[in-house]
C-alpha cells in the first residue's frame, strides 16, 4: 500500500506532550494518528465523544466582553454559571 504525507498545524506543547505518551506506549505519533484514521474509516464516526465547551460559546463569549468593560467602569458582574 502506497503511503501518503498528511500535514497539519497544533501547539507545539500539545504536539510535544502527544510524542511523549506516544513513546511511552511503544508507538509513534504518526502510528497513534494512522489507528485513528483506520477506526474513523471503519467505523463512520469519531471514535470518542466529542462535547461543546459551554465556556467558548457565543453568549458566554458576550457575557465576558460586557464583565470586562463592566469592571474597566469599576462595576462588578456575577456570572449565572457561579455556584454560590
Amino acid at each position: 500500500m502506497a503511503s501518503s504525507i498528511v500535514n497539519f498545524r497544533m501547539d507545539q506543547e500539545l504536539k510535544n506532550n502527544m510524542d511523549i505518551i506516544c513513546r511511552e506506549m511503544g508507538m509513534s505519533t504518526t502510528s497513534a494518528f494512522t489507528i485513528f484514521a483506520t477506526k474513523v474509516v471503519r467505523e463512520h464516526r469519531i471514535p470518542f465523544e466529542i462535547n461543546a465547551d459551554p465556556f467558548y460559546s457565543s453568549e458566554n463569549i458576550n457575557f465576558l466582553k460586557e464583565a470586562v468593560t463592566a469592571l474597566n467602569a469599576g462595576e462588578g458582574k456575577e456570572h449565572d454559571l457561579i455556584e454560590v
